[in-house]
């Protein structure tokens, strides 16, 4: 028998979803803090036969939480505590900023999704980036053998030009390269300004170079770098992104972002007409994030990692998307559904069905 549903029923539907987001996690931060981390560790580290290589980096496990839940590093330590293969810290800016006015985030309870226009909300590079390194220090203490590891999402400041982007993100890459064990280049959220006109190969080309050389430059290797694309691209935009991703060696894509599309809800429309305007993420998204994943894929071959995200709730989703061809998979929003466990459920049936992966 499952607790959570019952505690998230009686206990966060009815608060603000925000407030309630932020009192989860201080509770995950806490217990991390106590000895029942200890134990959680325990109960919850993924099976050895889950590891999993990508972009030259070996992973606990195939499955991890994508960007947004810890948007500034406060909790990747006790995060890692509950069995996710790897942490993606973000979206991190090159300046401090607070987001977008409340209230930003609203669930849609009977269609197990969320709404957000959060806004980047987040201290800035040079303040996350101490806290990312002390993270890296406690897990590496803490799983001495095999760590979680650790991504880095970066988007555009919303003050800064679009023609000055490039230059916004190289002071994210500075400060944050050398202390993330990969780095993805957010363009595709829908509640930044002008954000997603980055993903056309014109302005994307120019943008990863310069990232790539600048967090190369800065981590003193070559750290994996990739980019992060939205649901809502045409299928011709897909392949021109994969061509791009092969022709400038990118280590991968994160596929996909939020949808700004509302179709096929079963919550009401007024509903969903008042929490007004953002991206979209949950079970709606599933159908287009598998499409998005299935025709990269055919576009860009067998060798680029491919990271799929969107709509992922079970285990069976986890392992729909490997055999579509994602080489990891991360789940966010079933996490505010299905409570603390949920990471080391997936984990426990992918080891049952010998789904030891590359």
């Amino acid at each position: 028998m499952r607790i959570y549903p019952t505690f998230f029923r009686v206990v966060f539907s009815g608060m603000d979803a925000e407030r309630a987001h932020r009192i989860g996690f201080r509770l995950i931060r806490w217990t991390g803090k106590t000895p029942a981390g200890a134990v959680l560790r325990k109960l919850t580290q993924p099976s050895k036969e889950l590891q999993t290589t990508a972009f030259g980096i070996s992973f606990p496990s195939p499955f991890g939480l994508a960007a947004g839940f810890d948007k500034e590093g406060h909790g990747i330590a006790s995060l890692s505590d509950l069995g996710f293969g790897h942490i993606e810290v973000g979206t991190i800016t090159g300046q401090a900023q607070p987001g977008n006015p409340k209230p930003r985030l609203f669930r849609l309870v009977k269609d197990r999704a969320v709404i957000n226009r959060m806004g980047f909300n987040n201290d800035g590079a040079a303040a996350v980036a101490p806290r990312i390194a002390a993270a890296r220090r406690t897990l590496e203490r803490r799983y001495p053998g095999q760590r979680p590891v650790i991504g880095v999402n970066i988007g555009k400041t919303k003050s800064v030009d679009l023609s000055d982007a490039v230059e916004d993100y190289r002071v994210s890459a500075r400060a944050l390269a050398p202390v993330a064990d990969y780095l993805v280049v957010n363009v595709s959220s829908p509640n930044t300004p002008g954000l997603r006109l980055l993903q056309s190969v014109r302005s994307l080309r120019p943008l990863l170079t310069a990232v790539r050389e600048t967090a190369d430059e800065s981590a003193g290797r070559h750290l994996p770098l990739l980019v992060k694309i939205a649901p809502d691209l045409t299928d011709e935009d897909i392949d021109e992104v994969a061509s791009l991703a092969i022709e400038l060696k990118l280590d991968g894509i994160i596929a996909t972002n939020t949808t700004i599309t509302r179709t096929g809800l079963a919550t009401d429309p007024e509903e969903v007409l008042a929490c007004g305007v953002g991206g979209l993420s949950g079970a709606p998204l599933k159908e287009r994030s598998l499409e998005v994943l299935t025709r990269l894929r055919q576009a860009a071959g067998p060798d680029l990692a491919l990271v799929s995200v969107g709509g992922v709730e079970t285990a069976d989703d986890v392992v729909c998307r490997l055999d579509a061809g994602a080489t990891l998979v991360q789940g966010y929003t079933a996490f505010l559904y299905e409570g603390p466990f949920w990471a080391a459920r997936i984990n426990r049936s992918l080891r049952q069905r010998n789904r030891g992966v590359r």
